[in-house]
């Protein structure tokens, strides 16, 4: 029997996922799909902030009181999600969860953003070096009262990644995981084809606005197409600045393409947040990372190992 792609959607970590495998029988597709969802399930588990028993949780509960001890999986998540806050120089902040959201609504009701000493106020608990780690019984501590971490911005792609593996170790050798917009490939298309990827158009979220062909790359894009408001005649992202405490303008959205996809979800707001000149600057001093961002009068800016031609992405 020829080799046949199988799918499978679901609702993970609040999230649409959706599993593509290549096998030749669906039923054998079907089994390993299973096995990546428990994963997922897991990790879901493990990360979330809706089960007051989770690790996040706990940790989270015994901010500025004591250290609680974590697996060596959370502690290993936590350690390199400070190694990408020191990189983006703050912009990713796993203690992001310390803000508050009241003051942040992004619907209709919100007519005015908060005054800058208000917003300040409102993020000083956000600071990933506050953050202490003890390596010798992987205990995490938060040092100050009210502080509060969360893996949004890490957590789909640190799961699509951990879904290959096991998609991998049962023998799956072509696939694609795709975390609500955070994906991994690896492997080719049944035809032997790289596989081909689009991304959302900044001004229509279910319109592809341009693909590329690529294979065993992470893909992940940050937009402001799906949650932002209008205030004065200015659009404003979802995606709020942890030093100021204020929403982001001028750019639609950010596209990473990397090696993993815990990396390149991890990577693409901060891009938003540093903006183009200081966001691609970063990236082109990185290996193994590209950039592709569009900004909020549709032109399009890309990181030096990028070519565009007639609305195709292209990797040198």
């Amino acid at each position: 029997m020829p080799l046949q792609l199988h799918k499978e959607c679901m609702k993970l970590m609040g999230n649409q996922f959706e599993i593509s495998v290549v096998a030749v029988s669906k039923n054998y597709a079907n089994e390993c799909i299973a096995k990546a969802v428990t994963e997922i399930k897991r990790i879901e588990n493990l990360l979330t902030t809706f089960n007051d028993c989770s690790e996040t949780n706990l940790i989270n509960a015994a901010a500025g009181i004591h250290p609680v001890q974590v697996s060596e999986e959370t502690f290993r998540l936590i350690q390199r999600s400070i190694r990408i806050s020191n990189v983006t120089q703050g912009a990713f902040d796993i203690t992001y969860g310390s803000i508050d959201k009241n003051l942040w609504n992004f619907n209709l009701n919100m007519q005015a953003l908060p005054d800058a000493h208000t917003a300040k106020k409102m993020v000083r608990l956000i600071n990933y070096k506050n953050i202490e780690l003890n390596e010798n019984d992987f205990s995490v501590l938060l040092k100050h009262k009210g502080m509060r971490i969360g893996f949004g911005g890490i957590g789909k792609g640190y799961a699509a990644d951990k879904a290959k593996q096991v998609l991998l170790a049962c023998g799956i050798e072509s696939g694609i995981v795709n975390a609500s917009g955070d994906l991994i490939t690896w492997g080719f298309q049944p035809n032997g084809e790289p596989w081909t990827i689009g991304i959302a158009h900044p001004d229509a979220a279910y319109s592809v606005f341009s693909y590329f062909n690529i294979s065993n790359m992470a893909v992940a894009t940050s937009g402001n197409y799906e949650k932002f408001v209008w205030i004065n005649g200015k659009k404003y992202s979802h995606t709020i600045n942890p030093k100021t405490g204020l929403p982001i303008t001028g750019i639609k959205s950010v596209t990473i393409i990397t090696t993993h996809a815990e990396i390149a979800d991890a990577m693409a707001t901060p891009v938003t947040i540093m903006g183009i000149e200081a966001g691609l600057d970063m990236i082109n001093q990185m290996n193994n990372i590209e950039a592709i961002i569009v900004d909020d009068d549709n032109r399009v800016f890309t990181s030096h190992n990028i070519r565009i031609n007639k609305n195709k992405y292209t990797k040198n």
